[in-house]
């Protein structure tokens, strides 16, 4: 029989019994007895971030690219309220994390005390599991739950919310090894008469189509996926969340599919008989107008999640199965299908409107991403969010040696360099590469301290191009070229109706190599191409983290492009 021991002693037992090795934490007056009990112990580094946003971001990125849980701890009120948009992102791009929130004292909940906020209730709807443990007993089963809960079945976030006297007072020293939770069953077989019905269609398609989503890099899967493809010579298409599910270079692979989508692709979508879909919510950015999505084709829908099937799209053939299990079962049945024909047909597609931007203006993102792509053989590439982040999806080469990291279903704004630093110290033999814009760099870019601190050597490649480019880009194309708050350049001073850069523009802040060097980082800035080559060149012999700056033109815009709403073989290619 165990002794009893303080809450705060059982919460690091727990922490070492789950293996964590990496903790990201900011201090506060309610975490500081937890905070207390981890410096005595050196096994668990613990990150202090600058933000509590850039704190739960690089929980994330740690998570994503080591495919453990990612820990984050913060104190109640505003620490608690910081990590929300984080909590978000990880719920829809489904990324274990377990956030460890203070909360005041038993007595005071509900007293409106200092920094007190109900932060369970605030974050109902974007957690797997959240709850405020109101008796020391229960402190052990919770926090089994809570690293269960996060990692099995769709992973996702879970909050534990935890008052300060819990931490304090004595309780059962016991860590339980199991746990077994009411009205929680995730899925762990296949209904294999479901599959064989799915295979089946496949079989018989004239004009098969695998859609692969993010599902696939979640399960690890990317090996199966590869061999069932080379097994059946389907083609692939895949969401931005599913992209590298199979090499990019691989003859079957088409590219991603979605709103800025490859012309090839969305039309492979269009025209396909049968679509076999794993590891995708169908979201809107996929489908477009719902009515007008595969429109000719049998669907069957591979996915963990129950609630993710039929939701948006109504399949024929559902099947609730992790990837991993389903692909093993389909292995074995997987033969050789005569794609030929339909896989012209792609090519055709493929050559009438090639994925290209113009070389004759200047250097283009094209130009930085097939560099990088020349650059880094094997490594972790992250993006924030953007034009930049649209690009990245089009032009990035991945295989099994790449690991590709982006905030997909929330689309979150200062994600990316906060989760590169997270990649990195996870996985610090390996190079990270973050791609950012100016305005999502400017969200998190307190970060650099963090980089600094964790030594994170990332290499950060900012495309700047003076604007908030993505909304810029909507109101050049559906507003008329009313630049309405997108010109970061934009001053008290500056006309009304100001309609693109023109000799009067004022300079532009901040100075991003200046800020590097402000923090002790390494900054340098690219304006034409060829001097893009050797800024990689110059990156890789620095000592600190990089910050490459690259002067890319204000009126660059992502094409293809589907209007919000619009059928997906509706795109805007010129």
């Amino acid at each position: 029989m165990a002794m009893d021991i303080t809450g705060r002693k059982l919460f690091v037992k727990a922490l070492l019994e789950e293996g964590v090795d990496t903790v990201f934490g900011y201090p506060g007056g309610m975490v500081t007895d937890i905070m207390d009990e981890l410096y005595k112990h050196e096994e668990i580094s613990l990150v202090l971030p600058r933000h509590e946003q850039g704190l739960v971001h690089e929980a994330e990125g740690y998570a994503r690219a080591t495919g453990r849980t990612g820990v984050c701890i913060v104190t109640s009120g505003p620490g608690a309220t910081n990590i929300i948009t984080g909590l978000a992102d990880a719920h829809y791009d489904s990324i274990p994390l377990v956030c460890i929130t203070g909360q005041v004292p038993l007595n005071l909940i509900g007293n409106d005390a200092f920094q007190e906020v109900d932060i369970v209730g605030m974050t109902r709807s974007i957690t797997k599991y959240g709850v405020t443990v109101r008796d020391r007993k229960d402190l052990g089963k919770i926090l089994k739950m809570a690293f269960h809960i996060a990692k099995t079945g769709r992973p996702g976030p879970v909050l534990i919310d935890l008052p300060k006297d819990i931490q304090t007072a004595m309780g059962p020293g016991e860590y339980p090894l199991s746990v077994a939770i009411r009205g929680y069953k995730p899925n762990e077989s296949v209904h294999i008469g479901q599959l064989k019905k799915g295979y089946k269609l496949l079989k018989s398609a004239k004009r098969p189509l695998f859609l692969i989503g993010g599902g696939i890099n979640i399960a690890r899967a990317n090996d199966k996926m590869l061999e069932l493809v080379e097994k059946t010579r389907v083609p692939v298409v895949t969401t931005v969340m599913g992209k590298g599910a199979v090499p990019t270079d691989h003859p079957c692979y088409v590219g991603n599919s979605g709103m800025h989508g490859r012309y090839a692709a969305n039309m492979a979508v269009g025209e396909c008989d049968v679509l076999f879909s794993i590891g995708t919510r169908f979201n809107d950015r996929i489908t477009g107008d719902l009515n007008e999505f595969a429109p000719k084709a049998q669907i069957v829908h591979v996915d963990i999640d129950t609630a993710s099937i039929s939701r948006n799209v109504v399949v024929d053939v559902p099947i609730v199965a992790d990837a991993n299990l389903a692909l093993e079962k389909l292995l074995e049945w997987a033969e050789p299908q005569q794609t030929q024909e339909w896989m012209e047909q792609i090519q055709e597609w493929n050559q009438e409107n090639p994925l290209e931007m113009r070389r004759d203006r200047g250097m283009t993102p094209q130009m930085i991403l097939e560099e990088l792509n020349r650059q880094l053989q094997e490594g972790i590439i992250v993006t924030d969010v953007g034009q930049h982040q649209m690009w990245a999806t089009q032009y990035i080469e991945l295989n099994e040696k790449k690991q590709f990291i982006t905030s997909g279903g929330l689309g979150t704004m200062g994600f990316g360099f906060p989760a590169a630093i997270g990649a990195k110290i996870g996985c610090p033999d390996k190079t990270v590469i973050c791609i950012s814009g100016d305005g999502g760099m400017q969200m998190n870019l307190q970060e650099l301290a963090t980089a600094m601190a964790q030594d994170a050597k990332v290499i950060v490649c900012i495309f700047n191009n003076y604007y908030l480019g993505m909304v810029r880009q909507m109101q050049q194309l559906f507003y008329g070229k009313r630049y309405e708050a997108t010109c970061l350049r934009r001053r008290k001073g500056c006309p009304g109706d100001c309609k693109g850069p023109n000799a009067a523009c004022p300079p532009y802040e901040p100075d991003f190599v200046k800020l590097a060097e402000s923090y002790g980082a390494c900054g340098i800035r690219v304006t034409k191409e060829e001097e893009i080559a050797p800024a990689f060149e110059q990156a890789k012999q620095c000592g600190t983290p990089v910050l490459i700056e690259f002067m890319i033109a204000t009126e660059e815009i992502v094409l293809p492009m589907v209007k919000g709403g619009n059928p997906m073989t509706e795109m805007i290619l010129k």
